[in-house]
């Protein structure tokens, strides 16, 4: 695994899967100036890898991540830093990729590390983890999405419960309501189930999924009709490309595929 920039997240590519893995155990992952740096600087390369078509993103030791560096965000009380940590240029990567990204909630993803995986397009958690929204607990507003992306993916009712309450979502209800995808028994195999989705994304057809995931991130903001013509528009730019023709040609012919994203 490589390690990026301060060391604080590695970065591993095996085969057409890209792991991003916050590396910071001691602190249990916590998120901090040179652990959000070196976290966009991964994402920014994993999204140059023309051979990569899906990320997990984990955390190295037993949980995903605490959440923002309690100390930092303690030591910027009253400056006029407040909480421009990095956290909004990361998130905003992980929405705007065009690959599918898979999250291994380990142990636990509060508060920061809970916005952190908004944006992810599935979620992978084990029974026991801690997971949910705590700012307002702490004295602070959730800054890094919660109020815009949670509403979007479990409504605005449940969103509000989750934020203005700032109480944990027991991984089985997060399911139920579709804010994880996967619920894993052992915490010791969240990872491998994460990187197993992502394994299987990556077999699908890149210029496919780029053009679906941009279309389904975007199914909210926009009139139907709008949606409906440039889904049309985005499928006829696709009838001419290699891989068109291979997906076709694999299922008629009984084999599995060979993509090639052109």
């Amino acid at each position: 695994m490589d390690s990026i920039g301060s060391g604080l997240v590695g970065l591993d590519v095996d085969d057409r899967r890209a792991d991003v893995v916050l590396d910071r155990p001691a602190k249990r992952n916590a998120m901090n100036e040179a652990l959000l740096a070196d976290l966009e600087t991964a994402l920014q390369r994993v999204r140059d890898m023309d051979e990569v078509r899906a990320m997990a993103l984990l955390g190295n030791g037993p949980v995903l991540s605490a959440g923002m560096d309690l100390e930092m965000m303690r030591d910027r009380a009253g400056t006029d830093e407040g909480l421009e940590t990095g956290l909004d240029a990361v998130t905003r990567h992980l929405a705007d990729m065009s690959i599918p990204s898979v999250a291994g909630i380990q142990g636990a993803a509060i508060a920061g590390a809970f916005e952190l995986v908004l944006p992810v397009d599935f979620r992978i958690i084990d029974r026991e983890a801690k997971f949910g929204v705590k700012e307002v607990q702490l004295g602070v507003f959730p800054s890094g999405g919660a109020t815009q992306r949670l509403p979007r993916l479990v409504g605005l009712s449940k969103a509000k419960e989750l934020v203005l309450t700032g109480e944990f979502i027991d991984p089985s209800e997060a399911a139920d309501c579709g804010l994880v995808h996967e619920v894993v028994d052992d915490p010791a195999d969240v990872d491998d189930r994460a990187r197993a989705w992502a394994d299987d994304l990556a077999s699908n057809a890149p210029l496919g999924m780029a053009r679906a995931r941009r279309l389904l991130n975007a199914a909210l903001d926009m009139p139907l009709e709008e949606g409906l013509a440039l889904e049309s528009a985005l499928g006829r730019e696709l009838v001419d490309t290699h891989d068109y023709a291979e997906g076709f040609s694999a299922q008629l012919e009984g084999r599995e595929p060979s993509f090639r994203g052109e």
